[in-house]
């Protein structure tokens, strides 16, 4: 019988961590949850959660010396999930913090919502939105195309390579929602507040 694979959550002092934790824990997940280096490059796998902003986020994975971490798992191919603010970090800059260089994964910018008519929709998104696959993917194997997922989030992924686009949600503009390139994955929406969904594709990045 094989052991459990470890799955790494980035605590880097933003985002909902115990949930997101505990959701991987529900799935079948073994879970450490913290900011050491040495054992977030021991874990078989990453998850970077956030909630917050683009600057303070990167200013905050520099003080505790886990972008290098985040850089040698992914060049390794160590399966890696961003999430939420966790995908816009993967990009090269984003609108909310000018100035501010990104993981730079992935070419691109992040974006913010300007819904095209005044009052026509709330910034943030807050709420349930739909998911409509573009193409297959490990990580929505098993998940029906338009299921709903849980979002929050003013800004939204604008990738240079559009192949990198798993799935699109429609607000104000199409935007992507899922992403994956080899084995580095992102969704926008929150898995674990996403019910039976959320944490399907939970499990799949568990078993890949």
């Amino acid at each position: 019988m094989t052991s459990k694979k470890t799955i790494g959550v980035i605590d880097y002092g933003m985002g909902n961590l115990r949930s997101v934790g505990k959701a991987v824990e529900r799935m079948g997940g073994s879970v450490y949850v913290g900011s050491d280096p040495k054992k977030l490059r021991q874990a078989d796998k990453l998850i970077l959660p956030g909630v917050g902003a683009f600057g303070d986020a990167m200013r905050e994975l520099k003080q505790r010396n886990l972008i290098s971490v985040i850089g040698e798992a992914i060049e390794k191919r160590k399966p890696f999930l961003g999430v939420c603010l966790g995908l816009q970090l993967l990009f090269e800059r984003s609108e909310e913090s000018p100035g501010v260089k990104g993981l730079g994964v992935w070419k691109g910018a992040v974006k913010r919502f300007r819904p095209k008519k005044r009052g026509n929709l709330k910034i943030p998104q807050m709420g349930w939105n739909q998911v409509k696959w573009v193409k297959p993917s490990p990580i929505v194997k098993g998940v029906k195309t338009q299921s709903y997922f849980y979002f929050v989030h003013s800004y939204f992924a604008d990738p240079k390579d559009r192949s990198l686009i798993v799935g699109n949600t429609d607000y104000s503009v199409k935007f992507p929602s899922v992403l994956a390139n080899g084995t580095v994955f992102a969704v926008q929406f929150h898995p674990e507040k996403s019910q039976n969904k959320g944490l399907k594709i939970l499990k799949n990045f568990i078993e890949l």
